[in-house]
């Protein structure tokens, strides 16, 4: 696995696969597949039943883990409403459905088991919970880039920990065996390697173990020196770390300063600054998953659990425990993130359950108690000792109910609370099967009766290229569709979904963005046989190549200086009606997309998707020959020929 070089991909430079991605989910399958067939003696299961089922395993696993982070935190009862809200969430169920195979299916798992065993290490202050916690931050550096939100995370708490004065030793006992054994652990994967120590994202860590260090000597001097011994060893102590701290800062930021962006990776910056992607860093800023969320994305996918967040971190403080401040900082930050890059949303969706479960807990635990206290007898006008005893018996346990409240209150709260549990789980339910439970290349609509229409060109297109075009063939797309021609196709593709060389995406976007004789020189250097766009026009499919044109664009001139965004614009914005830049209609991509448009919506006829007419009827192709169109002209397929031919319009 570490050496293999997948020649079919990135043509004519290949990947070599175990240095550009994260394994973890990949040798999770494995591992899992090799248990089946040789523990459980389960031979008719096959590695791709255990690929479509590793979501909902691992969600079982995640709903677990935030049950324990959360009783230990909080309550048992707290744990159990996180577990069912997390378990529940739509969020997670994007990544957790059966099929999903997807890093995320298993990296919140790791995230959240990691959060538990921290927390445990610098609970009990075990050296060993604190070697665990680094084994599960090991196997969650193999499995998702999102990492690095861990190894800032938990030095933020033990930062936060020392500022509000509770250092003791077991939270120096579970920080530094997390830091020192999980970096040694990352460095051993080849996709991270010496970014685990070169990098700006890793330093925090470093930095609040040395400042650690730094307080556990200080009070190791305090505990065993007189008092004047201390101040003078004190004075010497602050003199000696400034100077190394500067030497050390100095040394650092030298260091930093190497790297034209000190030393930060393309999409932490892009967390950092929202704006920095778009102006630096395209190919980035191009993802739907990388764009900030609408604020009905936060309400659909978290639902009850972005509600009760709030009231959650303000339990959290009522106390404050080492346990709680990590939740409120984990909640806070990710609210943040997931507000900048949607694909966040994933690290919000369990501080969101596991805060509100805190919150509901609190809730019901006072509405059950108020629901038990019995309602004192009304006041008569002689009272005997024994119903005097009795009474104040009931008054003490009244009092000992904080918050109490009228027992048909409480009981009206208990109802109104299954009630909304209730809706809480049918809306999840529901939008997990209708939103996200559709494969990813099947797409459906409703008819006016009710019914399921479904658009199965993605699956057309992929079957008739491998089955009508030679094995050893070269297919040219955008890279959004690398990976899905790569494995339903079984065809050599130029760029996929792995982004790990930008100036070959880039060569691709040229190439779209040029004439279509320009066009054809380029791939004909590529050895490129075949080329298909997706098209949405004719059924108003709005996630179409025509959509996605401009980021083509961008990407290609931020590497080709001949590609200049302006050229294709026309009258102020990007247009493919007659009023759209000479420069757009002659590009491949446009011909492509519109050839013999025409002659099925008329030349009068509307592209659906922009709501305007398209701007040239009349295009002819000398360089490319149509060999598919699927049923709805969503994927059309190009031959490229070897030499030019005049077509007649």
């Amino acid at each position: 696995f570490w050496n293999f070089f997948d020649e079919r991909t990135w043509y004519p430079l290949g990947r070599v696969v175990g240095g550009t991605i994260y394994p973890g989910l990949t040798l999770t399958a494995t591992w899992l597949y090799k248990v089946l067939q040789n523990v459980f003696k389960l031979h008719p299961v096959n590695v791709k039943d255990v690929c479509v089922m590793i979501g909902p395993l691992f969600s079982s696993f995640t709903a677990i883990s935030t049950y324990l982070m959360v009783r230990q935190v909080r309550s048992r009862g707290a744990g159990l409403l996180a577990a069912s809200f997390v378990a529940t969430i739509p969020s997670y169920i994007s990544r957790s459905v059966a099929g999903s195979y997807d890093n995320e299916a298993v990296a919140i798992f790791a995230l959240t088991f990691t959060f538990y065993l921290y927390l445990k290490s610098i609970k009990t202050g075990s050296m060993f919970w604190g070697v665990c916690a680094s084994l599960s931050y090991f196997y969650m550096v193999s499995s998702w880039g999102g990492y690095t939100f861990i190894i800032n995370l938990i030095p933020i708490h033990a930062l936060a920990l020392l500022i509000i004065n509770k250092f003791s030793t077991n939270l120096y006992t579970g920080y530094s065996m997390f830091i020192i054994n999980g970096t040694v652990l990352a460095m051993v994967l080849p996709v991270i390697g010496f970014n685990a120590v070169e990098t700006s994202e890793h330093f925090s860590g470093f930095f609040v173990l040395a400042l650690m260090n730094g307080v556990a000597l200080v009070k190791y001097l305090k505990r065993t020196l007189t008092e004047a011994a201390y101040n003078k060893a004190l004075r010497l102590f602050v003199t000696a770390s400034i100077g190394v701290m500067g030497i050390v800062s100095l040394a650092v930021i030298t260091f930093a300063m190497t790297s034209p962006t000190l030393r930060w990776s393309g999409r932490s910056l892009s967390l950092l600054d929202p704006t920095y992607a778009s102006k630096y860093i395209p190919i980035i800023a191009s993802v739907s998953e990388h764009q900030a969320p609408s604020w009905s994305s936060f309400i659909n996918d978290l639902r009850l659990g972005i509600i009760l967040m709030g009231s959650g971190i303000i339990s959290c403080f009522r106390p404050l425990s080492e346990g709680s401040l990590f939740l409120v900082i984990w909640g806070v930050l990710s609210v943040y993130f997931s507000a900048v890059m949607v694909r966040l949303m994933l690290v919000l969706a369990p501080a969101a359950c596991c805060l509100a479960g805190i919150a509901l807990s609190d809730v019901l635990e006072v509405l059950c108690k108020s629901y038990h206290i019995t309602a004192p007898a009304p006041e008569e006008t002689v009272t005997s000792p024994s119903k005097k005893k009795r009474k104040g018996r009931r008054n003490s346990r009244s009092e000992s109910g904080l918050g109490a409240i009228p027992r048909p209150l409480a009981l009206l709260g208990i109802s109104g609370t299954i009630f909304v549990l209730s809706y809480h789980l049918f809306h999840c339910s529901f939008l997990g099967g209708e939103g996200y439970s559709s494969p990813s290349i099947i797409l459906q609509s409703r008819t006016r009766d009710g019914g399921v229409y479904i658009f199965d060109d993605y699956r057309e297109g992929y079957s008739w290229l491998r089955e009508n075009t030679d094995y050893e063939a070269k297919v040219a797309s955008w890279w959004d569709y690398g990976y899905q021609t790569t494995a339903m196709a079984d065809r050599t593709v130029l760029v996929d979904n792995n982004t790990w060389n930008n100036t070959h995406i880039a060569t691709v976007g040229r190439a779209m963005a040029s004439p279509e004789e320009k066009a054809w020189v380029q791939f004909r250097k590529l050895d490129v046989d075949y080329v298909f766009v997706i098209f949405g026009g004719l059924v108003g499919y709005s996630s179409d190549d025509i959509n996605k044109f401009l980021w083509m664009v961008r990407i290609g001139g931020g590497v080709y200086g001949d590609i200049k965004e302006r050229d294709y614009i026309g009258e102020g914005y990007y247009r493919i009606d007659e009023k759209a830049s000479p420069t757009m209609l002659n590009t491949l991509m446009y011909k492509l997309s519109y050839y013999r448009f025409a002659e099925t919506v008329g030349r009068d006829g509307m592209d659906r998707v922009r709501n305007t007419k398209f701007g040239n009827p009349d295009i002819t192709l000398n360089y490319f020959q149509e060999v598919f169109t699927s049923k709805h002209w969503m994927i059309r397929i190009y031959k490229v020929l070897d030499s030019p031919t005049l077509e007649q319009a």
